[in-house]
């Protein structure tokens, strides 16, 4: 709506925004969406140089991890508070947790005070995906909703773009006014959300009825803290249990404490009923539950490929932090156009099943291929197999999100935005705890067999012969310092790229079988008829029929 208020009076009453109130609601909302999308590039684009700068490569987990629980947990907390008491000042909120947790993060010292900074970020990132969809479905009807999903694409387009060049710019720097060059890749989300918090202040305004009775409302911060004890643990010894050993007593006691959490949070859920964080009957509705089932899926290949992608562009082929993120943009302009694509059939047909039946079969095609991508696949190859990976994720996100807030009544589309957005998450957290842990156990033993195998050769042999043979010292290093290789010479440095890529194409192949599971699990899915009305239009049309009581 206008920053006006009052512009928007009629919209508010009758539920129904024009096209100039909607894109005027957009540009607060995008403006939010940007400030996370943008942090998610900068970050893994420079993720490397600043493990390297913090001699903690192989604990990269931990950081990654930790600001994907806190997010996580947080995304069905937005969710059901947001149906409860309205969206706007939830936004606000997380955008400024953001913005503090940003600035914390640029004065880290180590890699793990690293990670419990970027835990607290996630608090607020866990805000700014889920509240804005919600809103988006607040405001716009899911057939509609492909009118406006340009703007959003362009948005991630543009984040895409400039996020690897500011990450590989700041990275790059040693210093910038007195601070390490990496350090600006957190601050530069301050001022951005700074104003973030105008934009969004001045032209976030929805009309919002709330509860008819504040004082009946229960907020399930029961089932918010089983939530906590079951992921928590369970997240950490996916991280961790290659280092302590899958039957150590620690891994033993993180999957105990994990699975009580989870079945707490199982049982806090049944005893809230209506009010729980996610209401257990929505895994009654066929759609729902397949949809949400399909959401940890795609959250897995989403993620493992963002995160593992820019470490192939920079180990294997020697790229700079910039030239990774660029590298990427095959991915991310198949996510576009499929997205843009699926939505514009979707608005104009209503029919939205085939798209991530479709999509996810795509998706196992993307992975295959890139497991095949070794230390010297030509990058033409892998920027193909990228493409074909975003093509698949791309028919997948969008309509499995539409499918979620079509299937629930929609006084609900909160908790399903969230729900979806929260299982998605799930998927990508553990997706990436589970493929960085495959990722760095294997890869000592891959690259002592790939210097056995390049020891054979003539040129090795010279190589040592002239004094250029490995250094057992910056051998150990290269697990939690991988910028060694680019320090050796370079035909000593091949079996190590050799160790990282094959390592790599093994959780590529891991995450393919996942996507399959993913593409039969689709096969479930109903027709789903898309709603022509907004959900607040819709909510209203249910009070006004609703009969006596």
């Amino acid at each position: 709506m206008s920053a006006n208020p009052a512009a928007g009076h009629s919209g508010s009453h009758s539920g129904e925004y024009t096209h100039r109130q909607v894109l005027t609601i957009l540009s607060g909302l995008m403006l939010g969406m940007f400030l996370g999308a943008l942090d998610q590039t900068i970050v893994s684009t420079s993720i490397r140089t600043i493990a390297d700068s913090l001699n903690g490569l192989s604990v990269q987990a931990w950081v990654t991890t930790a600001y994907l629980i806190t997010a996580t947990i947080t995304t069905p907390i937005y969710g059901k508070l947001g149906d409860l008491y309205g969206r706007k000042k939830l936004f606000m909120f997380a955008i400024t947790v953001f913005i503090v947790g940003s600035a914390l993060c640029s004065f880290t010292t180590s890699m793990y005070q690293l990670a419990a900074f970027r835990a607290f970020q996630g608090i607020g990132a866990g805000g700014l995906f889920t509240l804005v969809l919600a809103i988006i479905g607040d405001i716009v009807s899911p057939r509609e909703r492909a009118r406006y999903t340009g703007y959003f694409m362009a948005m991630f387009g543009t984040s895409s773009v400039l996020g690897p060049l500011i990450g590989g710019f700041f990275a790059g720097q040693v210093t910038i006014l007195g601070l390490t060059g990496w350090r600006w890749v957190f601050l530069v989300n301050v001022p951005i959300g700074i104003a973030a918090l105008v934009v969004v202040f001045r032209t976030l305004h929805v009309h919002h009825d709330g509860p008819r009775d504040r004082q009946s409302v229960r907020i399930d911060w029961w089932g918010a803290a089983a939530l906590v004890v079951g992921l928590v643990p369970l997240l950490t010894v996916a991280e961790q249990g290659r280092i302590w050993g899958w039957g150590s007593p620690r891994s033993v006691a993180c999957f105990v404490v994990g699975a009580l959490g989870i079945v707490a949070f199982f049982l806090a859920e049944r005893a809230m009923g209506d009010a729980a964080l996610i209401p257990l009957r929505i895994f009654r509705i066929r759609a729902a539950w397949v949809t949400i089932a399909a959401s940890v899926i795609v959250g897995v290949a989403m993620f493992g490929g963002i995160m593992l992608l820019p470490l192939y562009m920079q180990i294997v082929h020697g790229a700079s932090p910039t030239e990774s993120g660029l590298l990427m943009l095959p991915m991310v302009v198949g996510m576009m156009a499929a997205s843009i694509g699926s939505g514009q059939v979707i608005s104009r047909t209503g029919h939205v099943r085939l798209f991530p039946v479709v999509g996810s079969a795509i998706m196992v095609a993307g992975l295959l291929l890139l497991s095949f991508c070794g230390a010297d696949t030509a990058l033409v190859w892998v920027s193909a197999s990228m493409f074909v990976l975003g093509i698949g994720l791309g028919n997948c996100m969008q309509p499995l999100l539409l499918i979620a807030q079509s299937a629930v009544p929609p006084t609900e589309i909160g908790v399903a935005t969230s729900s979806a957005t929260f299982f998605r998450q799930i998927g990508g957290t553990l997706g990436v705890a589970v493929f960085l842990s495959v990722l760095f156990s294997s890869v000592g033993a891959n690259i002592a067999d790939a210097i056995r195998e390049d020891g054979r050769t003539a040129a090795w042999q010279q190589a040592v012969a002239e004094g250029h043979g490995p250094d057992p010292a910056l051998i150990a290093q290269v697990q939690d310092d991988s910028s060694v290789i680019d320090r050796m010479d370079p035909v000593i440095a091949h079996p190590f790229k050799v160790g990282f890529a094959e390592s790599m194409d093994t959780v590529f192949l891991l995450a393919a079988a996942v996507g399959a599971l993913g593409f039969l699990l689709l096969l479930l899915l109903p027709p789903v008829e898309l709603r022509a009305t907004s959900a607040s239009v819709a909510a209203r049309q249910a009070e006004t029929t609703e009969p006596p009581i």
